[in-house]
């Protein structure tokens, strides 16, 4: 009986603290290899439960020389995937392909453009019109330009891209007293005497699209032009002009540093000897010929000389005409006064 007087069975007689219950402990415990195999056992990583000699000897054998790591495996699957896709050779289309970690796929070459700069046949701007010179007896400032550009070549008109400085830059260094636009350009030789011509008469894209050949061809012809009208100044639009012009008339090309714009000493341009004629023109007599002033390019392509050295250079020449034009004006007077007293 206990403290209340209750009688006690063998049941309700309390047992001794144990860990025997419904969940039993040992059923969870490693027994080792002597674990009867129908019991479950705990579940343990294969590779920890294999020995490391058989797990080696079950890995399949690679024919190259390391194995790679999954990142690199998966990094070389999806550039093979990618230039599958772009159409590299190995895969047909819709299809699947095996990837090749150790051959990545090159990647595309990229197309060549066709460049604007390389050489252009005649026949490639036959279909457009020549562009006529401005020429007449007595001219202050012959220009030589290279040839006549695209623009240039439809309008009829010289230097007729809006990028061309030409027209601002004649009347801003003194060569042409007002601004002149491209549909004037016939009116310069009356007006100012001054005149325009090009080494090349055949128009094109860019200077790069002529060859050597045509260029030097055309420095006999600048000099019979400037035999016939004996302009006092040839200006020489551009160092690619004047290269070419050096290198007929001397047999060689420019030195390293012989190159400066402005006036080019001791040159001459359509000079003519006493007694000396030539075949279909008209014998006018000896000439000391053109001087010979080289300047800027006034093409908008041009970049290599700042817009304020331009003007510098061109400005020399303009002064020079400023000033020979009021000689010729005061030398016209003269000759006027002269006649009304005989």
């Amino acid at each position: 009986m206990d403290e209340e007087g209750r009688v006690m069975l063998a049941d309700d007689v309390p047992k001794e603290s144990s860990f025997e219950g419904r969940l039993q402990l040992k059923n969870f415990m490693f027994a080792g290899a002597s674990q009867d195999a129908s019991l479950p056992g705990p579940r343990r990583s294969q590779r920890i439960s294999t020995p490391q000699s058989a797990a080696s000897s079950q890995r399949p054998v690679s024919t190259t020389s390391g194995s790679p790591s999954k990142s690199k495996k998966r990094k070389a699957r999806t550039e093979t995937s990618e230039a599958d896709s772009d159409g590299a050779p190995g895969r047909k289309p819709g299809g699947s392909s095996k990837s090749t970690p150790s051959t990545p796929s090159p990647p595309p070459k990229k197309r060549s453009r066709p460049s604007s700069s390389s050489y252009a046949p005649p026949s490639a701007y036959a279909h457009l019109p020549p562009l006529p010179d401005a020429l007449a007896p007595d001219l202050l400032v012959l220009t030589i330009g290279l040839n006549p550009g695209l623009q240039t070549s439809r309008t009829g008109h010289a230097y007729a891209h809006p990028s061309n400085r030409y027209w601002k830059l004649l009347c801003s260094s003194g060569i042409t007293p007002v601004p002149c636009r491209p549909a004037e350009d016939r009116t310069l030789p009356a007006r100012f005497a001054v005149g325009h011509t090009n080494l090349v008469a055949r128009p094109s894209r860019t200077g790069a699209e002529l060859r050597r050949a045509e260029m030097d061809a055309g420095v006999a012809v600048l000099d019979a032009k400037c035999r016939r009208w004996r302009p006092e100044v040839a200006c020489v639009v551009g160092k690619s002009v004047w290269e070419s012009v050096f290198r007929v008339r001397h047999g060689r090309a420019l030195a390293r540093g012989e190159f400066r714009y402005g006036w080019q000493e001791g040159e001459r341009m359509g000079a003519v000897r006493a007694g000396e004629k030539w075949e279909g023109e008209e014998d006018q007599g000896p000439w000391e010929g053109s001087r010979v002033f080289v300047a800027t390019s006034t093409s908008g392509l041009a970049a290599t000389v700042r817009p304020e050295e331009k003007e510098r250079i061109w400005k020399i020449l303009g002064d020079w005409c400023v000033k020979r034009r009021k000689e010729r004006e005061e030398a016209a007077k003269s000759a006027s006064v002269m006649e009304e007293e005989a």
